[in-house]
């Protein structure tokens, strides 16, 4: 599984202006640029992103896919997972998600960090329709990652620094943590 590695800038005060769909991940993630996205809260534990789909995002029933719903899921909650200390960046190891009823119309997805320990950060998200009824429900465990000098990131794996590059691969192949040992993708 490839790992990817998510940071933000900080909205002034803490949201996005009304139309900024500039979300700002620190490294090129197209996947996220192509849907659009759009940021709206990121603070304090607490997220927000709208998201319009365009009709390629749709599927056969012509409702958004269920994919694109996952990585609206997944961005919420990893926004939600940084606003606490927006020096972090993080990785999801692990997500498990419920779809509920067809999304249609514009999406808003809606974050929550449940509980952080000084490695992990736990997280909840909500997929809400044009009408604020629930479509999906998701929970993600992330691996909490620093920006390092230069541009890459550094996670400390209790005394081992870990350092990756702007893309995820890693710099140091001393790293002692269990979670990278060798390329970010396996």
């Amino acid at each position: 599984h490839a790992r990817h590695f998510v940071y933000f800038a900080a909205p002034r005060g803490g949201a996005a202006p009304a139309g900024d769909i500039n979300m700002n991940f620190g490294v090129e993630i197209p996947f996220v640029n192509h849907l659009g996205f759009e940021l709206v809260l990121f603070e304090g534990g607490l997220s927000q992103i709208d998201y319009l789909p365009k009709p390629e995002h749709l599927n056969s029933f012509s409702v958004t896919h269920g994919g694109a719903l996952m990585t609206l899921l997944d961005v919420t909650m990893a926004v939600a997972a940084c606003s606490v200390q927006k020096d972090m960046g993080v990785v999801t190891t692990e997500m498990k998600t419920s779809f509920m009823q067809p999304a249609r119309g514009k999406r808003t997805g809606k974050g929550r960090l449940m509980h952080r320990t000084a490695t992990m950060a736990f997280t909840e998200g909500t997929v809400f329709n044009e009408e604020g009824r629930a479509c999906a429900y998701a929970t993600d465990r992330h691996l909490q990652i620093r920006q390092a000098a230069g541009g890459g990131t550094e996670r400390r794996e209790s005394t081992a620094y870990c350092h990756f590059d702007r893309l995820g691969f890693l710099l140091d192949k001393s790293c002692s943590s269990p979670y990278f040992t060798g390329s970010s993708s396996s």
